[in-house]
């Protein structure tokens, strides 16, 4: 598996000079992770494969827009796999909404199935943004250690031995900052949830 700097010399690679075996080793390694996230937050999985292909297109396209020294290249990448899943519900509202209601009208009777919407009503997409918005702001709460292996585990898939290798800690500090990540996250959610 790659590590942060590797898979950012990749990225360059791509970006300076189109190297199409770096881009395969970045589709490689990003695809099914951000797949994976997208199917997290709800996307259906057909789709998740279509939108995580996007991405990566979209990598491929602006992968001179990418700035190490704003983000790491994973953040970068599934903050474009974000915005294509919210791109792509905002799309779905506008067709539901130009249609008058005749796709509900045809879901409801059954009528075709592939009409079917998979998103969700305005309620849970409120629920969803503000919850969003209060992770976001939790995760700034953490400590940087805590948030880098929280980051490393959830968001570039790896396990506690190689977040310990690739930081060079031993695996008890790993395990340690991960579960007090994740106790001062619960706590700083705690009063969310209606």
């Amino acid at each position: 598996m790659p590590t942060g700097d590797e898979l950012t010399e990749l990225a360059r690679a791509v970006a300076q000079a189109g190297d199409r075996s770096a881009f395969a080793a970045l589709f490689k390694h990003f695809a099914p992770r951000v797949k994976a996230y997208l199917m997290r937050a709800g996307t259906p999985s057909q789709l998740a494969e279509e939108l995580a292909q996007e991405t990566m297109v979209n990598v491929w396209r602006k992968a001179t827009l990418f700035d190490p020294a704003r983000a790491q290249l994973s953040t970068w990448i599934f903050t474009i796999a974000r915005n294509l899943r919210v791109d792509h519900l905002r799309r779905e509202r506008e067709v539901r909404a130009d249609d008058g209601g005749a796709s509900d009208a045809l879901q409801a009777s059954g009528a075709s199935e592939e009409v079917a919407c998979d998103d969700d009503g305005p309620d849970e997409q409120l629920h969803a943004a503000r919850r969003d918005t209060a992770v976001r702001r939790a995760l700034r709460e953490l400590a940087p250690e805590q948030l880098q292996v929280l980051w490393l585990s959830f968001y570039d898939d790896r396990s506690h031995a190689q977040i310990a290798d690739q930081l060079k800690l031993p695996l008890g500090t790993v395990k340690s900052r991960m579960r007090l990540a994740v106790m001062h996250l619960r706590r700083l959610l705690q009063g969310m949830e209606p």
